[in-house]
């Protein structure tokens, strides 16, 4: 008795010997080599005096900084290249620095970018706000020079933890990639899979971390395979009634090592 082997078309030994691997896993592997890289911060402030002085104090002890004299050109410089800390003021002409973090914060792709407000404003109302617009810290003008470097020291050092968790993140669908590159079966299947999923759950309207979750485990659903031999996963006849209960197993598999 033989059992289908995942619905798959029969392949030939040629294209099996042909299977060569993914371009873009190859990307992926790439940019998970560490990089060490001076951090960046970005400061906002209309008045030029005030933008020159922390730039100063910041360059001076060893970071990459630019600067933006509003919103507008902050976005701008977000959208370039994105800054590992972003010191902005409240009052500023146009955009406030309540609505610039608020915006930023409401963004995937930016919200753990820590944010710090700057304002001369000493009402506890002020720093509710600011709360609330997903503000990360506060500094009250005139700046201290020392208060300044210790509170940057120590916002970097969250980011740096927070991108240490990004590369796991990516490390854990990089795995995903290369399970599915021993299949010669399902290529890009684990992709459209985790873009699907994301869709589905924005569509349902879940939360953030929902959808982070549905993403992942559209790269990491198959990852029981890893388990499975080579002669059943890239066999292009049908399985064995045999081989067919080892290939049931990869869920199973998968549960057990995404628990561990």
């Amino acid at each position: 008795m033989s059992f289908p082997h995942d619905s798959r078309p029969a392949a030939s030994d040629n294209r099996r010997a042909t299977s060569k691997p993914d371009a873009g896993l190859e990307q992926s592997m790439s940019r998970l080599l560490p990089v060490r890289r001076v951090p960046r911060i970005l400061v906002v402030d209309d008045q030029p005096s005030i933008a020159g002085l922390m730039s100063q104090l910041l360059t001076m002890s060893g970071y990459e900084v630019v600067t933006a004299a509003d919103a507008q050109q902050a976005e701008a410089e977000v959208r370039q290249q994105a800054p590992d800390l972003i010191l902005s003021d409240v009052r500023m002409p146009g955009k406030s620095g309540y609505e610039f973090c608020r915006d930023l914060k409401s963004d995937p792709t930016t919200r753990l970018i820590p944010f710090v407000l700057i304002t001369g404003l000493t009402d506890s109302a002020d720093k509710v706000r600011g709360i609330e617009a997903g503000a990360d810290d506060f500094l009250n003008k005139p700046v201290l020079a020392e208060e300044l470097k210790a509170r940057v020291k120590s916002l970097l050092r969250v980011k740096e933890y927070t991108n240490e968790l990004e590369t796991c993140d990516s490390v854990l669908c990089t795995l995903g990639l290369i399970v599915e590159n021993r299949d010669p079966y399902t290529e890009g299947h684990c992709e459209r899979l985790a873009t699907h999923a994301v869709e589905l759950g924005r569509h349902l309207g879940l939360d953030e971390d929902s959808i982070v979750a549905l993403r992942r485990g559209g790269y990491l659903h198959d990852l029981g395979k890893i388990a499975v031999p080579d002669s059943i996963l890239k066999k292009g006849s049908d399985l064995t009634l045999q081989e067919w209960e080892i290939m049931k197993q990869h869920p199973v598999i998968g549960e057990i090592s995404a628990n561990r």
